[in-house]
């Protein structure tokens, strides 16, 4: 992958903040938002629940998450023929998917594999890692206060 290795201290230092935003957006306690939990299976969300997380992600942390930031992301340099066919990931696809969303547990991908299916795989986790990756991007961004 081209960015750096997000670190354990970088996750642990937005994860509170990002567990009561989730928590906020879900209707439910902070303390179910395991760093591992999946978000949809989980924790039941939705399209519209996802929408209303980065919003607030964005707004708290001051970052810029674009929609489909996951997804692009970890196809990297992958050409888009290379990465998914007819809706479907390639083997390749699905290697560079474990090695992005390396946080989630190995027998939760299958192959074959639905483009669609992708967000099943979130977990707050997923999320403190965009998060710690826009604010290591961003000179001059403001520090999370947890």
């Amino acid at each position: 992958m081209t960015t750096a290795e997000i670190t354990r201290e970088e996750i642990l230092a937005v994860y509170p903040k990002v567990a009561r935003i989730m928590a906020d957006a879900l209707g439910c306690d902070v303390e179910q938002v395991g760093l591992d939990v999946p978000l949809i299976e989980g924790l039941n969300a939705e399209s519209i629940d996802f929408l209303d997380i980065v919003f607030n992600l964005e707004r708290a942390f001051k970052v810029k998450i674009p929609r489909g930031k996951i997804v692009e992301d970890a196809r990297g340099d992958l050409p888009e023929t290379a990465f998914e066919e007819k809706g479907h990931l390639t083997e390749a696809g699905l290697k560079r998917l474990k090695e992005y969303l390396s946080e989630v547990p190995a027998d939760r991908f299958r192959s074959p594999m639905r483009v669609a299916d992708i967000p099943k795989l979130f977990t707050p986790e997923t999320f403190c890692k965009i998060v710690a990756r826009g604010l290591r991007a961003g000179p001059g961004t403001p520090k999370p206060d947890a």
